[in-house]
């Protein structure tokens, strides 16, 4: 077999092995390896439509590898056939690995790889967090959270931005050794001063105190209760399941407890009174306030919400998630796939409504609480609505949905990612796991064990003041990336 045949082959690989640089690996110069890969592979490729093969290629080992779990949503938890649940998770593995085929096929017709492929691959990513309301799992930025010198970068300009940052040191090692036999020494030492520059200023601004404490440290405890994913909606064991969270708050003195998404499977409407009655009077005791996942239903709109409520010293507070997720929470073109859902899936909740951009923090004594639901924390645009008002972040999760799968631990990336845009602590509190408090520099300060039924305890600190990330959101990355991509068509024409 030539070697030209075996370039696919490494692609594929390439984007396999660039999984991990996310979690829960964390080996962030792996990513970096991998894209050095692939943007060699496009520089050597003679035209741009093998670019855009050996991107789909690099795509689709990325992908396959790294969301292979959506298969096990589908087809153990969601009831779906195991031949249409794989041939479903393969079509969505081939659409997002469509996005680095036209990253290779766009920056090879652009030329100027080391410019218009990072760019490029940064302005991908972005798509991805819109288009069909967003996925934009597996964005290159992550990888970098948050032990690489690059995460310094995202206080500033975003993961979307970091994605370019991380692409742009691969492109200038990638073309180095592309043309090792012709490049300059001049553009060797512009390229040894690229990276050494953007490295160093990383390590520089990961020193940097974007955010202030405020208020003294709070205790919370944020609880764990492991129930199989297969039995939760069971309403054979709802009373059992409201029991068991019950007593594991009672069993804390934290100040503010925290329980998972949808923790009490019944509607809030349809809660025992007693129930609440027993949160509020054992918050009340401890001086702090309770957050319960639930769902919650307007009978004047005839709508669904999935909602987090508060009960305890402060007046009763609740928020109801507004990204929800496509074919989990609600159903696109819902005359055309509405089949699938009667025929092949038995996921509960599948016709949410949203809870709107509006929503304000929870103010819970000293704190104001800025709640995100499930994977709300993937769009960091969207959990700086809260901000600056918020001092803390509050992440409420069910990921049992995936199995002992590795999602749960790339789910708390974005969450760290999360922390470190906005300099805040964020809390996440999960069905199975990941169940953790992230400090305001995206570090895991304290993690509990997955698929165990458990209270983490924890001391938090509440912050104040905006990074440029919460005053000018993705705005500053999308105006540089149109403005670079601009200057390259530019200088193509002269």
């Amino acid at each position: 077999m030539s070697k030209l045949n075996l370039q696919p082959l490494y692609a594929f690989i390439l984007g396999a092995f660039a999984v991990l640089g996310f979690a829960p690996f964390y080996i962030f110069p792996a990513t970096i390896i991998s894209l050095i890969g692939i943007i060699y592979l496009w520089a050597k490729a003679p035209t741009a439509k093998a670019s855009l093969k050996l991107g789909f290629q690099f795509g689709l080992g990325l992908y396959a590898v790294g969301i292979y779990w959506i298969y096990i949503s589908l087809h153990t938890f969601g009831g779906m056939p195991w031949w249409f649940a794989g041939f479903c998770t393969f079509c969505l593995c081939a659409f997002m690995a469509l996005f680095p085929a036209l990253v290779g096929y766009f920056s090879k017709r652009l030329g100027y790889l080391t410019i218009s492929a990072p760019i490029l691959w940064g302005l991908s990513d972005w798509v991805r967090s819109w288009i069909f309301t967003g996925f934009p799992w597996l964005t290159l930025g992550y990888s970098q959270t948050p032990h690489s010198p690059l995460a310094g970068y995202m206080p500033i300009i975003g993961v979307y931005g970091v994605s370019v940052i991380t692409a742009l040191l691969a492109a200038c090692i990638a073309i180095w050794l592309a043309n090792r036999k012709t490049v300059s020494a001049v553009w060797r030492q512009k390229a040894i001063a690229t990276i050494t520059l953007v490295i160093a200023v990383g390590f520089v601004l990961k020193a940097v105190e974007w955010s202030s404490p405020i208020g003294e440290p709070f205790s919370a405890s944020l609880i764990q209760g492991n129930i199989g994913q297969d039995i939760k909606w069971s309403p054979d064991i709802a009373e059992s399941t409201i029991k068991q969270y019950v007593d594991m708050a009672k069993e804390s003195q934290a100040q503010l407890i925290v329980l998972p998404e949808t923790a009490f499977p019944v509607l809030a409407s349809q809660l025992d009174p007693k129930v609440k009655q027993t949160l509020t009077s054992h918050a009340r005791q401890n001086n702090g306030n309770i957050i319960v996942g639930m769902v919650e239903y307007n009978p004047d709109t005839q709508e669904y919400f999935n909602s987090a409520m508060s009960v305890g010293t402060a007046p009763s507070q609740s928020y109801s998630k507004d990204h929800l997720v496509p074919f989990g929470e609600f159903i696109p073109l819902k005359q055309m796939l509405g089949w699938i859902y009667r025929d092949w899936l038995n996921i509960p909740l599948s016709d949410l409504a949203r809870g709107g951009k509006q929503q304000r923090p929870m103010q819970l004594n000293d704190q104001k609480v800025a709640i995100n639901i499930c994977y709300e924390d993937v769009f960091g645009e969207e959990i700086t609505r809260q901000l600056p008002e918020a001092t803390v972040l509050v992440n409420i999760s069910n990921d049992a949905w995936y199995g002992q799968s590795y999602a749960a631990d790339q789910h708390m990336q974005f969450s760290q990612a999360r922390a470190i845009e906005t300099g805040r602590m964020m809390l996440r509190a999960t069905n199975t796991g990941a169940t953790a408090m992230i400090d305001h520099h995206g570090y895991v300060i304290a993690h509990a064990p997955h698929d165990t039924t458990t209270t983490l305890n924890v001391s938090v600190q509440g912050y104040a003041g905006s990074t440029p990330y919460v005053r000018w959101g993705n705005w500053p990355f999308i105006i540089l990336s149109f403005s670079a991509i601009a200057f390259v068509i530019s200088r193509k024409k002269q």
